[in-house]
């Protein structure tokens, strides 16, 4: 049949009369309608009674109204997305029709291509043939475009009221000033924000933002074996992707972690349900870390040349998208110790065409990484101002600086939260957070405290009161001297949740001196460069992917304002915050 009506449609070619295609549009809204409200009464209304009746799909054909009508209801979809509706003439009172639809059952998301043939009856318009085809992989979302927002585009430019912002194919076709295309679906925009989606470029898929992936903090080993922590996290990465896109977060720097968060960041680039990923894979470390699994590490010592070379070799080897490098100074472990060891590693990061990322928290070490060539650093200084000549290594160096000012902060509140028996708060302003992080969040005030736990929990505040002393100075003294600034959050440590971690992420730089405006930038452009997907992503320009999210509130008044999410785009394909939030809600 479907052939049959592409054959005609060729000879005629004929847009439908106004009155037919209305009457047509019409039907179809109330057939959308109908299955938005899973009403099956209403739906069955707008089909021909008739053994002629005929759907069609990818797995056959049905004839017959009474067969249609048994399987009608049994599986309502929890999303129903229809657009880019086209009507044609193929005779007075029959009309052709296609749209593109994209539903959602559960988890799962289909998108595709639909078609209707509506025909005039005695007993009014009605639906004689319905289709359903998949899309196959790869192809872009339907064109839409929004209309009266206020741009914010994350170049730090001044916001465009009125603004309308084109999407086709996926990507940005314009910006600001734009002529609304003809027959293009529109989302109103009025009220509202448009930014771009939020980068966080500090995240870790191999930590579950409590101390299960962080037995080195608390161990919970014996409740839960963190062999099969592991496990969970790389089968189960979708609870994560999820959380992080219905809090705005559309793209993601995974700078740490075990190989397997490779090969996730390649498979799942151009996935519109998914952040788009860039991730380090295993580190460097100049700690011998214990934490890694028996046949498996995501800690590789660095302690000299060759395994700088070896390292960076293997890097390059699976994929990585940069070179992290674990700078750990402690008393045994001296920073003039490891010094020849980061400097090879960032010698071989630049033979490899790697970008050198480093973990150094101390003046001294930074130092030593920025000598390294490090491009970016992914933790505040936090022992000591940063001077002059850090300042000026940073510079010479095009270093980008990943503040992370509530990290620790986190820890400190989950060992409260031991140490009192209360379960801790959760920062979740949108219900992003998958049910079965929230759970292990809870599971903090049933966890049996270690003996001398509670000095443990004390001196976690106290550091965090300090890093919160030292850190925040720090970064806005980087931010005057010019120095480009990320937004990360280092989420995957203990309650520091993949996704919202980022709203207090951006307060806290914003409290530390920075301007809403300069947050703004970091949390999109700043990020993105970090992840060297700015080519790609991180603002609101022509030609660079549809990746935004709208708002509620201005943030460049104030960026608590990114708590009031109400659309996420990825790739092109918008979703409203309550199909997100019933989305995280799915969990696995």
């Amino acid at each position: 049949m479907t052939w049959l009506l592409v054959s005609i449609l060729t000879a005629l070619l004929a847009p439908a009369p106004a009155d037919d295609a209305s009457a047509a549009r019409a039907l179809f809204q109330r057939n959308l309608d109908a299955i938005r409200r899973q009403d099956k009464a209403a739906y069955l209304s707008c089909y021909l009674d008739s053994p002629k009746l005929a759907k069609t799909g990818a797995d056959g054909i049905t004839l017959g109204f009474p067969a249609f009508a048994k399987a009608a209801g049994e599986n309502w979809p929890d999303t129903f997305d229809a657009s880019d509706l086209q009507l044609v003439s193929v005779e007075p009172g029959v009309v052709y029709g296609t749209y593109r639809y994209r539903v959602r059952y559960a988890s799962d998301e289909q998108t595709g291509v639909s078609e209707r043939l509506f025909v005039r009856t005695d007993a009014g318009w009605k639906i004689a043939m319905t289709s359903a085809f998949p899309a196959m992989p790869g192809t872009p979302p339907p064109p839409r475009v929004i209309v009266g927002a206020t741009l914010v585009d994350g170049t730090g430019a001044a916001p465009v009221a009125d603004a309308t912002v084109v999407l086709r194919d996926g990507k940005i076709e314009c910006a600001g000033r734009c002529a609304i295309p003809a027959g293009v679906t529109v989302v109103d925009g009025r009220g509202l924000w448009i930014a771009p989606g939020l980068v966080d470029a500090h995240v870790h898929f191999s930590q579950t933002g409590w101390a299960d992936g962080r037995p080195d903090a608390l161990d919970v080993r014996a409740a839960h074996p963190y062999e099969n922590v592991e496990a969970d996290l790389k089968e189960h990465p979708e609870r994560f992707f999820r959380s992080q896109l219905c809090s705005g977060v559309t793209s993601v720097f995974d700078v740490g972690g075990y190989a397997w968060t490779v090969s996730m960041a390649h498979r799942e680039r151009e996935d519109t349900r998914a952040p788009r990923v860039a991730a380090a894979g295993p580190l460097l470390s100049t700690l011998d870390h214990w934490l890694n699994l028996p046949a498996e590490r995501q800690f590789m010592l660095l302690k000299d040349a060759e395994s700088a070379r070896t390292g960076v070799a293997y890097l390059k080897s699976i994929g990585a998208q940069a070179v992290k490098v674990w700078y750990i100074v402690r008393p045994d472990l001296a920073v003039e110790t490891s010094t020849p060891a980061v400097l090879a590693a960032g010698e071989e990061a630049r033979k490899a065409g790697l970008p050198l990322i480093v973990h150094a928290t101390g003046l001294a070490e930074a130092k030593v990484a920025l000598r390294a060539g490090a491009r970016v650093l992914v933790h505040s200084v936090i022992d000591l101002p940063v001077d002059d000549e850090f300042l000026a290594l940073a510079k010479k160096n095009g270093t980008i600086y990943c503040p992370t000012l509530t990290v620790f902060g986190g820890y400190a509140r989950m060992a409260q939260a031991v140490v009192s028996k209360r379960p801790p708060d959760v920062d979740d302003p949108n219900g992003c957070v998958d049910p079965v992080t929230r759970a292990k969040v809870a599971e903090s005030a049933r966890v049996a405290a270690p003996e001398g736990y509670a000095g443990t929990a004390a001196r976690g505040a106290e550091r965090a009161a300090h890093v919160k002393e030292v850190a925040g100075p720090n970064l806005k003294r980087v931010a005057d001297a010019g120095i480009p600034i990320a937004m990360g959050t280092d989420a995957g440590n203990p309650l520091t949740l993949h996704g919202p971690s980022v709203y207090a992420e951006m307060e806290a730089m914003q409290a530390a001196g920075l301007t809403p405006m300069q947050v703004v930038v970091a949390s999109t452009r700043g990020g993105a460069t970090a992840m060297g997907v700015e080519k790609e992503t991180g603002t609101v320009e022509k030609g660079k992917s549809a990746d935004l999210v709208i708002l509620a509130g201005d943030p460049t008044a104030d960026v608590a304002n990114f708590r009031k999410v109400r659309y996420v785009v990825r790739g092109g394909v918008v979703r409203s915050i309550e199909e997100l939030k019933a989305t995280a809600a799915v969990g696995k």
